[in-house]
């Protein structure tokens, strides 16, 4: 028999796992998200969140309460009889009396190789720190900060080609697939639980908008992982003079390549910067107010020439 859900989640990474569960014919009895914010100009309207927007599509009752810390949400949880949860970004803690309520219990999708890269920012983490690879994880929830006992896993290999943007939608898809797995696994009571090594415990903090400035004293290779682990949001970024005023550049995507030269230099026609320890060449970028454009785009309208300085 397929299960009875309550389904946890926020954003766009937890949409395919949302889906995926009812395409394969669980019963998802309430989906939870946080409550929608201010957007569209002016922040006047608010906007709900993707998971709110699926949900609602699919005919399913949603709930955005503030806190699951009260004897009402609990009771409102409780009510729905649910056989397990199924948590995806929800971005909320799940007190001890909500994680005890289903009778198979929540299961969360994380992605990160656990117990690497614990926390807020696992993605952006892995490609920063120069990972070799990553993957998505089910674990049975408990109180604690992603340490609960892993049921299965997927890992992936991270190219330097990869920014957090595609890692992302690669591991979102492969987390629905994951968890429609651990939920059939689930159903027919064949579920395997392992604990966590108790070694290689990282934490993935959340992202601080001083990180994002570019550090071009640093190897090439540092400095491209750091570009795509924060692209596309937040952004890194660099500042160069352009008609007499320093004009911030965000860099979205690049390449390793030849150069020498002192660190953030401008090398050539096609916008090749100086590393301490080789160089890069910008492939894609955007300006305050402007798009995303191809590095070519941007130099037809706005040539560097050899010798100028990012800072």
């Amino acid at each position: 028999m397929p299960l009875r859900l309550i389904f946890m989640g926020t954003p766009d990474f937890a949409v395919p796992t949302l889906l995926e569960l009812a395409g394969h014919g669980h019963e998802i009895a309430a989906v939870y998200t946080r409550a929608p914010k201010p957007g569209g100009r002016r922040g006047l309207a608010l906007v709900p969140t993707p998971i709110e927007t699926e949900a609602r599509r699919l005919g399913i009752p949603v709930l955005t309460p503030k806190t699951l810390k009260t004897e009402e949400a609990l009771a409102g949880f409780r009510a729905h009889e649910a056989d397990a949860a199924v948590v995806v970004a929800y971005g909320m803690i799940l007190p001890q009396s909500i994680l005890d309520t289903p009778r198979l219990g929540c299961y969360n999708l994380h992605a990160s190789l656990l117990p690497r890269w614990r926390g807020a920012a696992p993605i952006n983490r892995a490609i920063m720190a120069g990972d070799a690879e990553s993957g998505v994880m089910v674990m049975k929830m408990d109180v604690g900060l992603d340490t609960g006992d892993v049921a299965i896993a997927e890992r992936i290999g991270i190219t330097d080609a990869m920014t957090a943007s595609d890692l992302h939608d690669r591991l979102s898809r492969i987390g629905a697939d994951l968890m429609v797995r651990a939920m059939a696994a689930l159903e027919r009571g064949g579920l395997t639980l392992t604990k966590q090594a108790e070694d290689g415990v990282t934490y993935a903090a959340k992202i601080e908008k001083a990180e994002a400035r570019i550090g071009w004293s640093r190897p090439a290779h540092a400095v491209l992982r750091h570009i795509h682990g924060l692209s596309p949001f937040p952004g890194a970024w660099s500042e160069i003079g352009l008609d007499g005023e320093a004009v911030r550049l965000k860099i979205l995507r690049c390449a390793l390549t030849a150069g020498v030269g002192e660190p953030g230099t401008v090398l050539d026609e096609q916008l090749t910067i100086a590393c301490v320890d080789g160089a890069i060449r910008i492939t894609e970028l955007q300006r305050a107010g402007k798009g995303p454009m191809k590095a070519a785009d941007f130099l037809r309208g706005t040539p560097l020439k050899c010798g100028a300085r990012f800072s």
